[in-house]
C-alpha cells in the first residue's frame, strides 16, 4: 500500500508548485470571482493531476503536460471572451435586470429561478426593507445580485432585458 508513498509526496508537492505558478502566470481572478469556465478548468485540473499525484502508472511529465494544455486552452478562451462580446455572452451569459424602478421583471425572475423572497433578502442585505424602492436589481453573471438605490442610478444606465 505504501510502496509509492515517496512518489505521491514528491508528485503532490511538484504539482502544487506547478499549478500555483501556472495560475499566477495566467493571472487568475480571485476565487470569489470564478466564472463557469474557471470552475470547469479547476475541476479538470484536479482530475488530470489526481491520478499522477497518487503515483499511479501515469507519468509526472504526462500530468504536467495535460495541466499545461488546460491552462493554455483556458487562457485562449479568456482572450477570446475579452475580444468578442458575443463569445463572452455565450460562455458566461449576460446580466439580467430583475427589478427596474421598483417593478419586478417576472420574466427574468422566472427564467433565472429567482423568487420575490430572494429579492427581499438581497434588499435587506443592502438596507432596503421594501423592494419597491429598489431602482435596479441586477443578477450578475457570477450569480450575485447587485442592488442600486434610486439615488445611485443615473437615467443613462441601460441594461438589455
Amino acid at each position: 500500500m505504501f510502496e509509492n508513498i515517496h512518489l505521491t509526496i514528491l508528485y503532490s508537492a511538484l504539482f502544487y508548485v506547478f499549478i500555483i505558478a501556472g495560475l499566477r502566470v495566467l493571472g487568475k481572478k480571485e476565487l470569489g470571482q470564478l466564472s463557469i469556465a474557471d470552475l470547469v478548468f479547476i475541476m479538470l485540473i484536479s482530475e488530470v493531476v489526481g491520478d499522477v499525484m497518487r503515483a499511479s502508472n501515469d507519468s509526472l511529465a504526462g500530468g504536467i503536460f495535460a495541466a499545461l494544455t488546460l491552462m493554455v486552452v483556458n487562457k485562449i478562451l479568456e482572450w477570446w471572451k475579452y475580444k468578442s462580446k458575443n463569445f463572452g455572452n455565450l460562455m458566461e451569459g449576460s446580466p439580467a435586470v430583475l427589478i427596474r424602478h421598483g417593478k419586478m421583471n417576472e420574466k427574468e425572475m422566472k427564467k433565472n429561478k429567482i423568487t420575490q423572497a430572494d429579492l427581499e433578502q438581497e434588499g435587506r442585505k443592502n438596507g432596503i426593507g421594501d423592494i419597491t424602492t429598489i431602482a435596479l436589481a441586477i443578477l450578475e453573471v457570477d450569480g450575485r445580485i447587485s442592488i442600486l438605490k434610486e439615488d445611485h442610478v443615473k437615467t443613462s444606465i441601460t441594461i438589455e432585458e
